[in-house]
């Protein structure tokens, strides 16, 4: 939609800042890409959000680069909630007793190498509270980056 900000242009705005000093802040983008960034003029780059996300405190943005704007990102990437501590462990303890739960389940189904077609609903059950444990980790690791901790080694 035409009249819709872009995320890049809402969270500028947000910070209550001009172009120009968005510009000063990140000292990476010039103030005319920026503008163009936000019109959809040009393509953002990934070495762009990579800036606007440090710049702006907002390692989210990464996160949205990769699912609406990466074509690798939208296929495998996974939607990552930015919330406070409390909700980040309350959702991780959740996920990890619901796995335990179901830990003997997932040995004999995986056990001959094979999803049958009578164990595809428990295997998808399985999988997708897997898939809650690792959304909890990458928002782990935007909280942190927001609250200023040292990055993960790999």
């Amino acid at each position: 939609m035409e009249n819709e900000k872009s995320i890049y242009r809402q969270i500028r705005e947000d910070l209550g800042i001009s172009r120009e000093k968005a510009s000063d802040l990140l000292k990476c983008i010039p103030p005319e890409r920026i503008e163009k960034i936000e019109n959809g003029k040009v393509n953002v780059m990934p070495d762009d959000v990579l800036c606007m996300a440090d710049g702006y405190n907002r390692p989210d943005l990464c996160n949205h680069y990769c699912l609406f704007e990466c074509s690798i990102g939208k296929r495998y990437g996974r939607e990552t909630k930015v919330q406070d501590l409390a909700h980040i462990t309350v959702d991780t303890l959740n996920a990890l007793n619901q796995i335990e739960k179901e830990r003997n389940r997932l040995l004999e189904i995986v056990e001959d190498e094979k999803v049958a077609p009578d164990e595809y609903e428990d295997f998808m059950f399985i999988r997708n509270n897997l898939e809650k444990i690792a959304s909890a980790a990458d928002s782990l690791k935007i909280w942190m980056e927001k609250a200023g901790l040292p990055k993960l080694e790999k």
